[in-house]
């Protein structure tokens, strides 16, 4: 997620200005596509509140921890930035919260856990299998690594990450201050092979970076840097090259990954761009699934406003990705087909694609706000699964970042407010379509 430049979203924001008489950080900045067929949360996380109050906490990016010996068990694990690392029950409420490192030194950036997802069955020293967490820092470029022990159930997470993990992309401590650091990530095993891999992207960059991860001796894990490929940052148009207008010295970047473990497929969210599909050890070329809705409008950046001014929309861009477009997630549904789930921020909606079928489009949805639980804005980090998680959430579950968590708090309602929705799978799939 970054700063909003597009031309669609300058003009909702004024009409949203010219009619509305308060403003607060949790009133989105956007109407929202309300013509989306829409379906309601059973459950929401605690507010995270990103000030000193709130020990500068942000929602931004969930996963699904399956139980599989207990799935009404299950867990919802949530990165939420310099708050660190959160743990939910199925209901919502909090189990555990880590935390991330500390700033070094002084002057030095803190820990900002921005992205999580889950390794199954690693394999460690004591001869046990256990799912790990994998999530990147991207305040102190690093992946850290928290082992899943359900015979703990208060506090189930233990960090295993090796002291002398390497930086993913950084050359020295001093460049990590840059922030050009490990943001998005997605985690899996090769069936062919049985090593483990993570994908993670770099921030400002349209960079991907392969990376084999790797348990020691002693128990901790770590891992080592495979390859990088860098997504296109130029594309030919009927009208000529396009690139999208970035602050001075930085790219397009990916922050939503997910992996197809079984077919080696990797599906990457360039933001303002669109769905890359590639081999998931980063081989071959990338293939664009679909465009955001700015793909190829042209704009240039005005160091005045520290703004990128849009030109006419010369309509290359797709129809169902409203920029940016960020969280991915894969899912199967009962057919036994496998669709992806892609955030569409810029109109709150979620699109659904056909993965057994080319990547077809099938529908979209928007988590509305219901008669409990408000619903969700401008989301990051999506989540999702079809294994039925005991009796509340018997069809599978999908989890998707709030933006902006109502109702406001505070005397002027000013604190920017963020958490995570709980949705019922089956109602995803009659309001998407999917069959």
């Amino acid at each position: 997620m970054h700063r909003r430049t597009r031309l669609a979203a300058g003009l909702a924001v004024l009409a949203t200005a010219l009619t509305a008489t308060t403003a607060t950080a949790s009133t989105p900045p956007l109407p929202g596509n309300h013509s989306v067929p829409p379906v309601y949360a059973k459950a929401e996380t605690p507010a995270l509140f990103d000030d000193d109050a709130g020990n500068n906490s942000n929602a931004d990016d969930p996963a699904i921890w399956y139980n599989s010996a207990h799935p009404g068990s299950s867990l919802v694990l949530g990165t939420a930035k310099q708050g660190g690392l959160d743990v939910y029950r199925l209901d919502g409420s909090l189990v555990q919260s880590l935390p991330a490192p500390s700033a070094p030194a002084a002057g030095s950036a803190p820990g900002r856990f921005n992205n999580v997802d889950v390794l199954t069955g690693v394999r460690f020293p004591d001869g046990r299998r256990s799912d790990v967490a994998v999530v990147t820092d991207r305040g102190r470029d690093r992946v850290h690594f928290y082992r899943i022990d359900p015979r703990r159930p208060a506090a189930p997470l233990t960090e295993v990450t090796d002291a002398a993990v390497p930086r993913a992309f950084s050359a020295s401590e001093a460049d990590v201050d840059d922030q050009y650091t490990a943001y998005g990530t997605a985690a899996w095993r090769d069936p062919r092979t049985g090593r483990s891999y993570l994908l993670a992207s770099r921030r400002h960059t349209a960079d991907v970076g392969l990376f084999e991860i790797q348990v020691t001796p002693a128990g901790t894990v770590t891992y080592r840097k495979v390859r990088t490929l860098t997504l296109p940052s130029t594309f030919h148009t009927p009208g000529g090259t396009w690139s999208p207008c970035e602050d001075p010295g930085n790219g397009p970047q990916i922050e939503g990954l997910t992996v197809d473990a079984a077919r080696g497929v990797a599906y990457l969210g360039q933001e303002d761009v669109g769905i890359w599909k590639i081999s998931a050890n980063l081989t071959g070329t990338p293939a664009l699934v679909d465009r955001t809705d700015q793909f190829g409008v042209p704009a240039v950046y005005d160091p005045v406003s520290d703004e990128c001014v849009p030109g006419a929309d010369p309509g290359y861009g797709g129809d169902h990705l409203v920029a940016d477009a960020e969280g991915l997630t894969l899912f199967r549904a009962p057919s036994g087909r496998q669709y992806l789930i892609v955030s569409s921020q810029g109109d709150y909606t979620y699109s659904v694609y056909d993965t057994s079928r080319g990547d077809r489009w099938t529908g979209a949805f928007r988590v509305a706000s219901g008669p409990s639980v408000d619903g969700s804005e401008e989301t990051d980090g999506i989540a999702a699964t079809g294994q039925a998680l005991g009796t509340a959430f018997p069809h599978g579950l999908f989890v998707a970042q709030d933006g902006y968590n109502a109702p406001a708090t505070g005397d002027d309602g000013d604190r920017t407010d963020t958490n995570y929705k709980l949705v019922d799978l089956s109602d995803v799939l009659r309001a998407a379509g999917v069959r």
